[in-house]
């Protein structure tokens, strides 16, 4: 959410980045429910300060103010009401430097690093490959979960587990703390991340208890500390969780729909980072330098893409994602992202931090450390000809120094 105050002093500004980012939102209705709402508080609360200068000989005053007071409460509701609505569809604003697009095809690729494999072979697709080694099976869970959904096993088991133990070892010794979030929120709670004002097709609901099943580990892990005030000293206050993530890929319809690039569930080790409003950027920067050191330990070629304003989302100011190098689509596919929302979110969640100006909103920023997607990097770039996958030289002592799959 942004501060309406801004929004007053900016609309111009605010209008632009609407538009940027490709997000319907009227501004000027906004700001006509703003001055009516701020006039009927003034008005009520005029009312009730006269009210409490009455003496016990000015009853019949008394009440006459009272139900004045009554004909304006369903009109301050109404708006107030109104407000609301349209204040949570605003998009957080596009920092200066992001490039301005409609879309992915927009995005700007900022560098490419690591070398790409030669093979003496046609490289094969993942699935494939991992169909023969018995490690992926796409058919067992159509047959009892339905499309977007596959079994991991065998050699692919032993490689998520041994990603996640790889980000863990790393970003501990950075100083992370490591958490296993709830993959349930309420609906405050997921509402106050800003995935409920739009895209709400993605998102599984159970509506008997009330629930969101979250889409992305970040969800989880920035709304611990909903409506708490960090002392200073706190930040930054840096987290990475594991947990298994939801998607309904409702608007993924005939995208990836052969393996499991694209799917309804999936496990992910997330970053997420509460700091001060200034060290935003650096914070930003710090995540990106994490996911690319990682990349680089499994010598998986990668390309990093600014993302533009037409395909940031809501709650992002500016995010960058890392695209892996697929060899047999002859092409970068996306495996991680990180995003600097400012204080969009924190100021939905009520998270300040208390400094020597007094009480401010902290700025929240999220980043994707590994999720399933670098397994089938993995299983593409390490594939030999024989149908067997070397293992990433820095994943070996995490799989009892396995040197190959198959």
């Amino acid at each position: 959410m942004l501060d309406i105050k801004y929004i007053r002093e900016n609309p111009d500004k605010v209008k632009k980045a609407c538009q940027d980012k490709q997000v319907k939102c009227d501004i000027d209705r906004l700001l006509e429910l703003d001055k009516k709402r701020r006039e009927l508080l003034q008005e009520s609360e005029s009312l009730k300060a006269e009210q409490n200068k009455l003496g016990k000989d000015q009853q019949e005053k008394a009440r006459e103010i009272k139900e004045e007071i009554k004909k304006i409460e369903p009109a301050l509701k109404q708006t107030e009401q109104e407000f609301d609505k349209l204040m949570k569809q605003v998009p957080n604003l596009p920092l200066a430097d992001v490039p301005v697009g409609e879309g992915e095809k927009d995005n700007k690729v900022l560098r490419q690093e690591g070398k790409k494999p030669e093979f003496s072979f046609k490289p094969k697709d993942y699935l494939e490959i991992a169909e023969k080694l018995d490690i992926i099976d796409i058919k067992r869970a159509a047959k009892v979960s339905g499309s977007r959904f596959g079994y991991l096993k065998g050699g692919a088991v032993l490689l998520e587990f041994a990603l996640v133990q790889l980000a863990f070892e790393n970003l501990i010794k950075k100083g992370f703390i490591p958490v296993i979030p709830p993959v349930m929120l309420n609906q405050k709670a997921m509402a106050g991340m800003g995935y409920l004002d739009r895209g709400t097709d993605e998102v599984y609901h159970l509506e008997k208890d009330n629930l969101y099943l979250v889409g992305t580990s970040e969800q989880s892990i920035g709304v611990m500390h909903m409506d708490e005030v960090f002392e200073e000293k706190e930040l930054p206050k840096r987290y990475v969780g594991f947990s298994t993530c939801f998607r309904r890929e409702a608007g993924a319809y005939g995208k990836d729909t052969k393996g499991i690039l694209r799917v309804h569930q999936f496990d992910k080790v997330e970053m997420f980072v509460f700091c001060k409003p200034e060290n935003s950027s650096k914070e930003h920067a710090l995540l990106l330098a994490i996911e690319e050191e990682l990349m680089k330990m499994l010598e998986l070629p990668y390309q990093v893409i600014d993302i533009c304003t037409g395909d940031l989302g809501d709650p992002a100011a500016e995010k960058w994602d890392i695209e892996a190098w697929f060899p047999s689509q002859n092409k970068y596919r996306e495996t991680h992202s990180t995003s600097n929302c400012t204080d969009f979110q924190a100021r939905r969640l009520n998270i300040r931090y208390k400094g020597k100006d007094g009480l401010k909103f902290v700025h929240t920023l999220n980043g994707t450390v590994f999720s399933q997607r670098p397994i089938l990097a993995i299983i593409e770039n390490y594939q030999q000809e024989n149908g067997s996958i070397l293992i990433p030289e820095a994943l070996r002592k995490y799989m009892s120094e396995v040197k190959k799959i198959g």
